[in-house]
């Protein structure tokens, strides 16, 4: 399971609306979300893609949409999610099979 698919069971999300969201999103197409998660988004994609190329005005948005604090919050977290994704492709760690999150009683156990 990927991180991103088990965050947002973690949210909330049942299992068909993770998979119809993440199939959004592998699109590239956001048009369907709302401005302030395609401000998101794309700054995320930037950060990850083209850091270098991040611009005042990528990080103007963020903040016009989330406020200052969050919009810090927004690039921290997608940095360390970059740094933690580049130490586990060095190691070639696999990615968990199960969502780590999910109750023990939801598992049956």
């Amino acid at each position: 399971m990927g991180h991103s698919e088990m965050l947002l069971a973690v949210a909330g999300l049942k299992h068909d609306e993770v998979a119809a969201r993440v199939k959004k999103l592998a699109t590239g197409d956001w048009s369907d979300f709302p401005p302030a998660e395609r401000a998101a988004f794309g700054l995320a994609y930037r950060l990850s893609r083209e850091p270098a190329r991040v611009t005042a005005a990528d990080r103007a948005a963020l903040a016009a949409a989330f406020g200052e604090l969050r919009a810090v919050d927004l690039i921290w977290y997608t940095a360390w999610c970059n740094y933690m994704t580049r130490v586990a492709d060095a190691f070639q760690l696999p990615l968990e099979r199960d969502n780590v999150f999910t109750p023990a009683a939801a598992k049956g156990n």
